[in-house]
């Protein structure tokens, strides 16, 4: 007799190991969104803010102002009463405030510059395809025409069969004299009437 199992031992539940089982994110289901700390911009509004002030910044204008802006500290600030100047000689806030915009410039020419290398580089592909498809074109008409050329050499011209027909008159005219028949039919039939007219 084969000894039953015990009892005692605990059976678990079919559902019961998935539900202790720590939770790992699904692959098949998007992910919930993260809170972000940082605020959140769009890049291509920054990157067409960056290129009109890098515009900017490669103007004449700009550098008349940035003169005239510069111009009007020092005077101001050489001239001015003692109590009115806020910037003293050597000027070091006027340094601080042209390093501070030439440390922000730099970076907004480069991206300027990176967006303008990424549309080149669009343009030169979509070029490169447009060649490629102009050089297939191109083969293809090319083909096109040496096959027309190869199909009008076959072909007979009027001038070819007017030569040949010549050579046939003159081989025919040829035969004529040597046998001294009559070989054309139309011939034939201009001249039997007049032999029935000498016979009578």
């Amino acid at each position: 007799m084969v000894p039953e199992r015990e009892s005692t031992r605990e059976r678990t539940p079919a559902g019961a190991t998935a539900a202790t089982r720590p939770r790992t994110p699904r692959l098949d289901q998007p992910r919930p969104p993260r809170h972000r700390f940082l605020p959140e911009w769009d890049p291509e509004a920054f990157g067409r803010l960056s290129e009109r002030i890098a515009r900017f910044l490669g103007t004449g204008r700009f550098i008349v102002w940035m003169t005239v802006v510069i111009i009007v500290w020092v005077v101001w600030n050489i001239a001015a009463p003692q109590h009115l100047r806020f910037d003293t000689y050597p000027f070091i806030f006027l340094t601080l405030v042209l390093s501070l915009q030439a440390s922000y410039a730099a970076p907004l020419i480069l991206l300027a510059q990176n967006r303008q290398d990424d549309r080149d580089r669009v343009n030169l592909e979509q070029d490169r395809k447009q060649n490629e498809r102009s050089i297939a074109d191109t083969e293809y008409l090319t083909r096109e025409i040496a096959s027309l050329r190869m199909g009008l050499g076959e072909v007979a011209t009027r001038d070819w069969i007017r030569s040949e027909l010549q050579d046939l008159v003159k081989e025919l005219e040829d035969r004529r004299r040597h046998d001294g028949h009559v070989v054309f039919p139309t011939e034939r039939s201009e001249r039997s009437p007049r032999r029935d007219t000498d016979d009578r």
